[in-house]
């Protein structure tokens, strides 16, 4: 264990994997689908080898790589994070997270397949998956029995011969990360570790105890407010070209500029007041009126208010139709929304900053979502452009968590508790068995908890590993 080897699938951009690294981990091969995120992936992990392309062609080559480097070792980490997308029926359109047949549509929402056999292939010591809560409920059809199944209890089922699960749906401004961030992540330990006994022992769980929430100590999360002063970057403005830039940051901390309505718009919301364009009662004109909230234009001139509004074909108005969480400010007082791949849309969800007439720039983004301020792009901006580099960071998991949980898994490795694991009967860890075990309910399966001595409900038994339909043991290093 002198040289904790890891692998990473579904890499992005790497980042957060640099959070397993600074705890200790060293990654040796890292697989991305698009080669241009894989290229920045490696600029933060010099020492790894990338493998481009569809992990359902390319997770054999993966092994390979790993082998090649590192001989029947078995690696002390494999870490995944299967996209999200498909997760999210308000996203995709796919109807109801129950419905295996919408689920299925979508081929993401069984990548986890992946995860199994390449894990399956190299018995790492400990596994890592992270998703959006979704993960632990949308249903797809299973990939050999057909019937309706999560993407989270078919991974815990096909590993349950060698692997004890563990999952945790939490918010990440619970650890210290400045957004709102709720996640689920499964953990699994290798059952002939001996540092997974004395975890069970202690009554404790393979993720880190939360630093910033009000059920665990005095910490507090941290406000969008506190976070922006500690980065302390030059004001923008999205009037102009001019204001909306600041050279010296080669172009990440710069924001769309807007046109003169959308800009109006914008700024007839009071300044750190958490609100939205919806609730304008103002004309560019006449200024403040009394209108009602479904009221299109102005009373008085008859001109569209300051408000989100298209024009028909007819030259008539309407609201535009969206979520009022739209053309919203975020609240200063508060951790930041969750930064999502559309960070760059005034149109998505809270994307714009609580007191300057703008949105968040990708440098701000990058550091709400912790990237350390040393972390290396290459000339991905230049090449990929904003959109590109807001999705990866909008993707990314927390360094921040994932050094904590990195600190941890050390911890199970070396039967050193340099950082405390989390209680068994933390909410977030009762959270996280609630939706799966409802999931496997409503699909007719067992309780995922019946797969291990420590998570059994109180007068079930334990069934045989004939019983359980796992995977066939694989073939070992």
């Amino acid at each position: 264990m002198s040289k904790l080897r890891a692998v990473s699938l579904f890499s992005n951009c790497g980042a957060g994997d640099v959070g397993y690294r600074e705890a200790g981990f060293r990654f040796d091969v890292m697989a991305e689908l698009d080669p241009r995120r894989l290229d920045v992936c490696l600029l933060n992990h010099p020492g790894a080898q990338g493998v481009p392309g569809d992990l359902r062609k390319t997770w054999q080559t993966v092994v390979k790589k790993y082998r090649a480097r590192a001989g029947q070792v078995r690696p002390a980490l494999l870490c995944a994070c299967p996209p999200c997308q498909g997760m999210s029926s308000a996203r995709s359109g796919m109807g109801s997270h129950d419905d295996a047949e919408a689920g299925s549509k979508d081929e993401r929402n069984l990548l986890v397949t992946v995860v199994a056999n390449v894990a399956l292939k190299l018995m790492p010591s400990l596994i890592v998956v992270e998703n959006v809560p979704a993960f632990f409920t949308r249903k797809v059809h299973h990939p050999k029995d057909k019937k309706p199944v999560s993407a989270a209890n078919y991974l815990v089922t096909s590993l349950a011969d060698h692997y004890v699960a563990f999952p945790l749906v939490a918010d990440l401004c619970d650890f210290g990360v400045p957004q709102s961030r709720n996640r689920a992540f499964l953990t699994f330990v290798r059952k002939d570790l001996p540092g997974l006994k004395e975890l069970l022992r202690i009554g404790r769980t393979p993720f880190p105890r939360a630093t910033h929430a009000p059920d665990v100590g005095n910490a507090t999360p941290v406000s969008l407010a506190d976070a922006l002063a500690t980065f302390a970057l030059p004001d923008l403005d999205a009037a102009t070209p001019e204001t909306a830039h600041a050279e010296e940051y080669a172009g990440f901390h710069s924001v769309p500029v807007w046109d003169e309505r959308i800009y109006a718009m914008v700024a007839a919301i009071p300044s750190g007041s958490g609100r939205s364009a919806w609730d304008n009662d103002v004309c560019r004109h006449c200024g403040p009126v009394k209108v009602l909230p479904e009221t299109v234009t102005c009373p008085k001139c008859a001109e569209p208010l300051l408000r989100p509004i298209v024009q028909e074909d007819d030259g008539s108005y309407r609201l535009v139709k969206g979520f009022k969480s739209s053309y919203r400010r975020m609240y200063a007082d508060r951790p930041a929304a969750t930064v999502t791949t559309a960070s760059g849309h005034i149109g998505s969800d809270y994307t714009i900053h609580p007191t300057q007439n703008r949105l968040l720039s990708p440098l701000e983004c990058s550091l709400l979502q912790t990237f350390p301020s040393d972390f290396k792009w290459g000339d991905a901006l230049k090449k990929l452009g904003h959109t590109n580099v807001r999705e990866m960071i909008g993707e990314a998991v927390p360094p921040a968590f994932t050094k904590l949980h990195g600190e941890v898994l050390q911890g199970i490795l070396k039967r050193e508790w340099a950082r405390a694991p989390m209680a068994s009967s933390d909410e977030r860890i009762v959270k996280g068995w609630a939706k799966l075990a409802a999931a496997s309910k409503k699909d007719g399966r067992k309780d995922p908890r019946e797969y291990f001595d420590y998570a059994k409900p109180a007068g079930r038994a334990k069934p045989s590993s004939k019983q359980s339909g796992s995977a066939a043991a694989p073939a070992r290093g």
